[in-house]
């Protein structure tokens, strides 16, 4: 069985609907729950709960304090390539727009994590368009094995595979993978992924489903938040990390919220999403699964990340370049969108410190878990970063 044999989004609907018709007096009993149901998370995201900010965010920061403790952990994405075979409207990757395409080899790859070594990262995100043509799998295998020497953590955020190719990025080191599923409604997701692959709705909802069963450690959820009513996202995304928790419970289950920002091609999103909205919606999340990591990249703005990141976050990214050699040759390729937080890694961490909490620049390491890394798909290349 898969997630996409039990997702009904008229189910969502009603469920939302439900949401909708919440009484101030069903919020307040949903926050004094000693164990949160999935009708009092209905409840925390609902219209009437939106004058309960300041209780759902208490209560949220001691779930987070008790699972968590006081670490964030800091990342950073190394883009790959820009090239996509895709027309997503709200994408600067879109095959449709001007844009200059760059495709990074394994050592130019090398050279921006030398850059990220620097600064003191260890745990990095590979992302590429979907554009196996230009990025293949076996390209991506033998740049994470390379890096696998140095970076206890590497993460994916590709093009989906299916669970035969998961399995070979996690044999070359690969720990987690990321796939947003940009909308759960597939009359909008329809409307906004205009060619290729990835208008196949099914398949990208099956993607983490894939994941798992490879055997990843950790995958990543979310809903690019402004192309539909961000309630009816969350309600989905609450429904699909419960199922993956369950289903693959030896898996680290993590949600992002990533909110649409400014991009070649000039899309405007159609439902944006409000800094208090983007709040309720993560506080309920935590109230909900007190486990599950909670992701904030900096498309999100230095005052909003630190007026946040106290209460329920556990990840966050910093100094964060969205285009192919952003690191070390800054613009010459198109990046997909524009970061709202510009601040050096070195800054952030140190607002995490002022904050009361630690930034976590590794936090675990792989010979705990795992043996060395061993692929067939790349020799082993002996370098230093």
């Amino acid at each position: 069985m898969l997630f996409n044999d039990i997702y009904a989004p008229e189910d969502v609907r009603a469920l939302l609907n439900r949401s909708d018709q919440t009484t101030p007096e069903q919020v307040e009993r949903a926050l004094s729950a000693g164990h949160p149901s999935f009708s009092d998370f209905l409840a925390l995201i609902s219209p009437a709960a939106a004058d309960f900010l300041e209780p759902l965010a208490a209560r949220a920061q001691r779930i987070t304090r008790e699972r968590f403790g006081r670490i964030v952990r800091l990342y950073a994405p190394i883009y790959v390539s820009n090239e996509c075979t895709n027309r997503c409207a709200y994408c600067g990757f879109n095959r449709g727009n001007e844009v200059h395409r760059v495709t990074l080899t394994p050592e130019e790859v090398l050279e921006e994590a030398r850059a990220l070594w620097r600064e003191g990262f260890r745990d990095i995100l590979l992302v590429s368009g979907e554009a196996p043509h230009k990025a293949p799998l076996s390209q991506l295998v033998e740049t994470a094995y390379l890096l696998s020497r140095d970076f206890p953590s590497i993460s994916v955020e590709i093009y989906p595979l299916e669970r035969e190719g998961y399995a070979s990025l996690e044999r070359a080191g690969v720990e987690g993978v990321t796939v947003f599923q940009e909308t759960y409604d597939p009359e909008l997701y329809a409307k906004f992924h205009l060619g290729g692959k990835k208008r196949d709705y099914n398949y990208r909802l099956a993607t983490p489903d894939r994941i798992g069963a490879a055997g990843m450690r950790k995958i990543g959820l979310g809903a690019l938040l402004g192309l539909g009513p961000w309630r009816f996202e969350a309600i989905s995304l609450a429904l699909h990390a419960l199922y993956l928790q369950k289903t693959y419970w030896q898996t680290n289950i993590s949600i992002s919220f990533p909110r649409i920002r400014e991009a070649s091609g000039g899309f405007t999103p159609p439902s944006p999403v409000s800094d208090r909205e983007m709040a309720q919606l993560a506080f309920a999340l935590r109230v909900l699964i007190p486990d599950v990591g909670l992701t904030l990249s900096t498309r999100e703005t230095p005052a909003f990340r630190d007026g946040i990141t106290p209460i329920c976050f556990t990840a966050t990214s910093a100094g964060s370049k969205t285009e192919p050699g952003g690191y070390t040759r800054p613009g010459e390729a198109t990046e997909q969108f524009a970061i709202e937080d510009s601040r050096t890694p070195g800054e952030v961490a140190e607002a995490i410190k002022a904050m009361g909490l630690e930034p976590v620049w590794k936090d675990w390491d792989r010979a705990f878990i795992a043996p060395e890394p061993r692929i067939h798909q790349a020799k082993e290349t002996e370098r230093t970063l």
